[in-house]
């Protein structure tokens, strides 16, 4: 009986893996991953290592869920290290609760490590605080995927006092997730940022607000995270600042 390890990759930026997640990693004999893992991550897998691909586009499932499960419980019968590699970490929207609980009833034993969430690390990145004094002293993170035909949709309402919001997964529905915001009492001009391909060298950061997200809704592509909030005003002197102790780093190393 092998044991299987669930364990967060990070937002992307390979130099975010946790010390354990690399040890994990190097040992595996089965790695099965998700569609974010960058080839920088694999590359600590051994040579020898079975990488099995197993993601998830919105509307393209490689392999369904159910079928991840029994493969975590067959290789975990085969091998002895096995890893479940997701994006971010396995327990902020990634279902790694849910394959905790199959391989619990299944008898596997495993264990989670976690992983640097993108819910906080990519605003970070791009400048953004989720909290700062006298402007934000609360932040909420939400799933903005809801599946069709879903019964319990979110309850954007509950959100409405909260300072800062993080969306994740939230792209497509952009335009719908700002209007039921702004019916839940948030203000119309109220910054919004989208940042797309967080901590990678392809980060983009675009700034809009509710009311032209909710009417006119700016281009972009997914993977994005969406922050709401006023922190969000920050952005651009938090960027230049991070920038000036890149330069002074750089000419001081120089």
């Amino acid at each position: 009986m092998g044991k299987v390890y669930l364990v967060g990759a990070g937002p992307g930026d390979p130099e975010l893996l946790t010390l354990k997640a690399v040890r994990v990693i190097s040992e595996a004999d089965v790695i099965l991953y998700d569609r974010l893992i960058g080839e920088e991550v694999l590359n600590f897998a051994k040579p020898d290592c079975k990488l099995i691909y197993v993601g998830k586009e919105d509307g393209k499932h490689t392999i369904p869920q159910e079928e991840i499960n029994k493969l975590l419980v067959y290789y975990a019968s085969t091998h002895r290290n096995i890893v479940r590699l997701k994006g971010g970490d396995p327990f902020v929207f990634g279902r790694g609760g849910e394959e905790a609980l199959y391989l619990k009833e299944h008898g596997i034993p495993y264990e989670v490590v976690p992983g640097v969430s993108s819910a906080y690390s990519v605003p970070a990145y791009a400048g953004i605080p989720l909290t700062f004094r006298g402007i934000a002293s609360s932040f909420a993170v939400i799933t903005g995927h809801e599946c069709t035909g879903k019964e319990k949709r979110v309850n954007w309402r509950a959100f409405g006092s909260i300072d800062t919001l993080v969306i994740l997964m939230g792209v497509k529905n952009r335009q719908r997730i700002a209007k039921e915001l702004i019916e839940a009492g948030r203000v119309p001009d109220e910054p919004v940022a989208f940042i797309e391909r967080g901590t990678t060298n392809e980060q983009r950061t675009v700034i809009s607000t509710l009311r032209e997200v909710a009417s006119n809704p700016p281009e972009v592509k997914p993977p994005a995270i969406m922050v709401v909030g006023e922190v969000v005003r920050l952005q651009s002197d938090i960027s230049q600042l991070l920038e000036n102790v890149k330069n002074y780093e750089g000419a001081y190393h120089a």
